[in-house]
């Protein structure tokens, strides 16, 4: 048992040393980088246009569900006129920046993650080491810096959707008048509060799209599948992983920041 646990924990601090240097020699690679801004805004298209239906969609029903169930919560106590303040106050603070991450590693994630395994075992990035160009800077700095932009601003429209969900499910449904929804809201929701949404979305943007690309890029050294179940296998360690590091991460800057 001893040796397992020592054995587990040796890998576990090789693995997150190894993830840590890779994603410092990323952005080391920023000053060799050609064309940087052209990739940068393919990688921006690519983790904010193509994931905006999933974001509208989940942050619509997030904030429906909200105002739903935070209306009968308050209703016991007679404190209607406070959901405005529950539901930003949810939206702003967790559930937006968490939500929002999750989908986007769920659909943007994988899909990196699976590009570069699919890349590494057609021998795509060898090929781009044999005529001299940085891999790293090439394919993942772009991504990396693409997502300290673009998920900041997904979250702030996760939110901003899910407001207005809330805003349904009260006004239209249960009968609170919008005013006194929206007045709620702007006494509760502080500066404080928004700069904590954008803290939290830019960290898991990093973290996420870092993980996936390092699972995707490393996909060659996965000794028990190897091909397509190689592939596969690293877009699944990617996208798990990456969901339990926004909840860690979560928690570890809640607790810095309350």
């Amino acid at each position: 048992m001893v040796s397992f646990l020592g054995k587990q924990t040796l890998t576990l601090v090789y693995g997150l040393g190894d993830f840590a240097l890779f994603t410092l020699r990323s952005f080391q690679a920023i000053f060799g980088s050609r064309r940087l801004f052209r990739r940068i805004a393919r990688a921006g298209f690519e983790q904010g246009v193509r994931c905006l239906p999933v974001i509208l969609i989940v942050g619509m029903f997030t904030g429906l569900v909200l105002g739903l169930q935070g209306y009968y919560v308050l209703n016991r106590f007679g404190s209607e006129s406070l959901l405005g303040a529950l539901v930003s106050l949810s939206l702003v603070r967790e559930l937006g920046p968490v939500l929002a991450a999750l989908m986007l590693v769920g659909q943007a994630g994988s899909a990196l993650a699976a590009e570069l395994g699919i890349q590494r075992n057609s021998e795509q990035i060898a090929a781009l080491e044999t005529m001299g160009v940085n891999s790293l800077g090439f394919l993942i700095t772009p991504r990396l810096i693409a997502a300290i932009l673009v998920y900041p601003m997904q979250t702030a429209l996760f939110v901003t959707v899910g407001l207005w969900g809330g805003s349904l499910s009260g006004s239209l449904l249960l009968g609170i008048q919008p005013g006194v929804y929206w007045s709620a809201v702007e006494r509760a929701v502080a500066s404080q509060d928004v700069n904590e949404c954008f803290i939290k979305a830019a960290t898991f943007g990093l973290l996420t799209v870092a993980l996936c690309c390092y699972h995707g890029f490393n996909t060659h050294r996965n000794r028990r599948a190897s091909g397509a179940r190689g592939v596969s296998a690293s877009t699944t360690r990617a996208v798990v992983q990456s969901s339990i590091l926004v909840l860690a991460a979560d928690y570890v800057i809640t607790s810095f920041l309350v």
